[in-house]
């Protein structure tokens, strides 16, 4: 067993304020630590030539919504969660529609 459950190796890893190479430990699903020669993991990625980011939020989507014109949007919420993995998102927060007399 290794020190870290992952290790994403050799990537281009991005924060909000930085880029830089690093590897990157992961540990029961959380990032745990950052560097080179971070050790032995149960699995590795060669993420070289990569940009490592963290999960995207989308702060407006339509899930399980009602329009304007009384259709029903065509995610539910289970949907909609798979959508939003598929693309690099691991969070999403649904648009609050108001209507008229609300």
């Amino acid at each position: 067993m290794g020190n870290f459950d992952l290790i994403i190796k050799g990537g281009t890893v991005a924060t909000a304020a930085d880029t830089f190479r690093s590897d990157v430990g992961i540990r029961d699903g959380r990032v745990v630590a950052l560097g080179h020669d971070l050790g032995s993991a149960d699995r590795e990625i060669d993420a070289g030539g990569m940009l490592v980011l963290p999960g995207g939020i989308d702060a407006h989507c339509h899930i399980e919504q009602e329009s304007s014109t009384m259709l029903m949007t065509a995610d539910d919420y289970y949907s909609g969660s798979v959508s939003a993995a598929f693309g690099g998102n691991t969070t999403f927060i649904p648009f609050a529609a108001q209507h008229r007399g609300q």
